[in-house]
């Protein structure tokens, strides 16, 4: 019986790696434990003890691992690339100098051969794409060898196509067309509405220009202004009429000249005072409510 437990508590003490924590158990001298008798129990109550020690320290070891696996499951660090949230016009492409994003002219753009993708700027040349005219803005802007005229810093795209001999438009039609302008942009307000594809802002001013007539055309014109002011910097470029140039200059031949005209002091901007001007709108019927117009679903003709 004295053997079995001596083999027992050798079995114990060779399982067993880590450092005792109770003092009692460490001052045992394996030597003398063929002395004990009446202490064995004493000695198994020991070793039974530092077992039951040693699970508890096991298995919190293995759920503080636990909690912390959860708690990189539920928290994971995520590696956001910079360039994602940032804003490059167009020509432009977000790259990273050093860590830091930044803004740089397109190296390169695809060659069309298709000449659906040509593009006619309001100089009345064609080029091969959108890009090759954004791509050559960006070079005059920054002053690259690429440019080939300083001018071409203000090239925009006039439609799409390209260029044929443009219409004239005479004194008439470039006397009535602002009122044409104010019940298109009206017209368009209204159909957007109908069809619930305006932010909760906007529909509230289509429904008072429905209600208060005095609103119709001024209100279409904040909501159209606000909705081409694509960097929200309060003033529109020649650029961001784009999306009503491009899709009316082949229907409405007024439409260059007259959108030309509102930039009044040829900054190649337009501010919401000269846009209202252009459509023969009273200054103080217009009161800039732009919201974050980008949330609305679609982006007219853009």
């Amino acid at each position: 019986m004295r053997s079995l437990w001596l083999m027992l508590c050798l079995g114990l003490l060779a399982f067993s790696q880590v450092r005792a924590q109770d003092e009692n158990l460490d001052d045992l001298d394996l030597g003398d434990i063929a002395e004990f008798d009446e202490n064995d129990e004493e000695f198994l109550r020991l070793l039974e003890e530092k077992s039951k020690n040693q699970d508890v320290e096991r298995e919190n070891e293995l759920a503080s691992k636990l909690a912390e696996v959860q708690h990189n499951l539920l928290n994971p660090v995520v590696e956001v690339d910079p360039c994602e949230t940032m804003h490059c016009g167009a020509g432009r492409i977000c790259q990273l100098n050093e860590d830091k994003p930044e803004c740089i002219c397109i190296p390169d753009c695809p060659k069309e051969l298709e000449i659906r993708r040509h593009v006619c700027t309001n100089k009345n040349e064609t080029w091969s794409s959108d890009c090759a005219v954004y791509q050559q803005r960006c070079w005059c802007d920054i002053k690259d060898p690429g440019c080939l005229h300083p001018d071409n810093a203000h090239l925009h795209i006039d439609y799409y196509g390209a260029c044929h001999e443009p219409r004239t438009c005479d004194g008439e039609d470039m006397k009535d067309f602002p009122r044409r302008m104010r019940d298109w942009l009206f017209n368009v307000m209204r159909d957007l509405a109908e069809r619930d594809e305006l932010t909760e802002h906007y529909m509230q001013m289509e429904l008072e220009a429905e209600t208060n007539y005095s609103r119709r055309w001024s209100n279409a014109a904040v909501w159209k202004w606000c909705d081409l002011d694509g960097d929200t910097d309060r003033s529109v470029s020649r650029h961001e009429l784009f999306p009503i140039r491009a899709p009316l200059v082949t229907l409405e031949h007024c439409i260059a000249p007259f959108l030309e005209s509102c930039d009044s002091n040829n900054d190649h901007r337009i501010t919401l005072i000269e846009w209202g001007a252009c459509l023969e709108l009273d200054a103080d019927d217009l009161k800039e409510r732009c919201d974050d117009v980008q949330k609305a679903v679609p982006h007219l003709l853009g």
